[in-house]
């Protein structure tokens, strides 16, 4: 923690991302207006006055739809890189510990997912599925399950050969205990670095595929969709995409600062350790 703390870009991010975390947090009570709420009389207002960032076409305060769409960013970013993480990771360690045809079979289909560029695989899951946001966590987890078995596999095949293993087999220790118990905390650190970077990935995933109308259906607030809706008046009114982007751009920022730290932090070449 103290090695992260000290790099000042990292701080920089993890206050980034703090501010939107709280933001989300605490958005029912501290959102000035409802965040779905129509008023035509007030529609298309300029940041300034009651309305610190404006009102859309509908009349809604852009502000508190900026603070509610965090949640679903936050969620969808947060759940999907954690069923990643899990499903990945153990498909990763599986793989390399057993070795052999299994190994091969698996990362060919890895590579089968990797073939496919992130969104277009997104795109295709969520246009079969359904516009859910369960949905659209399963089709950026799926997205993201080949590179973290990936970063998972490549230390199992060298740890698994390494004495402390050899001596956990020799004590009669099942395969179950040897993976969960001696090996994967020695990969804990790469898994979580590549954890923190892709959770930046699934934030800009999340706002593409809602932009393109592909996301959590209206009038729910989403950061994507607020920039699609703003995109039909951006000459007349351009902050109604304006803020959304600056708070995609922020937390995608922060979460790759905070990653960078990470993995400067975990790397011995970097501490010295």
């Amino acid at each position: 923690m103290k090695a992260l703390l000290r790099n000042p870009t990292t701080l920089a991010g993890v206050i980034m991302c703090l501010v939107i975390v709280a933001g989300a947090i605490l958005a029912p009570w501290i959102a000035p207006h409802d965040p779905i709420e129509q008023s035509i009389l007030e529609r298309l207002q300029a940041p300034g006055g009651d309305f610190l960032l404006g009102t859309d076409v509908f009349g809604r305060d852009v502000l508190s739809r900026i603070l509610w769409g965090a949640r679903i960013s936050l969620v969808v970013a947060v759940v999907s890189i954690a069923l990643a993480i899990v499903v990945g990771g153990a498909i990763g360690m599986v793989s390399g510990y057993v070795g052999g045809r299994v190994d091969l079979f698996i990362m060919q289909v890895m590579d089968v997912l990797l073939s496919f560029p992130s969104l277009i695989l997104g795109l295709i899951v969520v246009a079969l599925l359904g516009a859910e946001i369960r949905n659209l966590i399963f089709a950026i987890s799926l997205t993201a399950v080949a590179p973290f078995a990936r970063i998972a596999r490549g230390p199992v095949l060298s740890l698994k050969e390494r004495a402390f293993v050899e001596a956990g087999r020799a004590l009669g220790f099942s395969h179950l205990r040897i993976l969960v118990v001696h090996i994967l905390p020695n990969i804990l650190d790469e898994i979580l670095v590549m954890g923190s970077l892709w959770m930046a990935t699934a934030v800009r995933t999340e706002a593409s595929l809602s932009f393109i109308g592909l996301g959590v259906k209206p009038p729910t607030a989403t950061w994507g969709g607020m920039m699609r809706e703003g995109f039909e008046a951006i000459l007349d009114a351009p902050w109604l995409s304006v803020f959304p982007g600056i708070a995609i751009l922020m937390l995608v920022l922060g979460l790759n600062m905070v990653g960078d730290g990470l993995r400067d932090a975990t790397d011995p070449k970097l501490t010295g350790t």
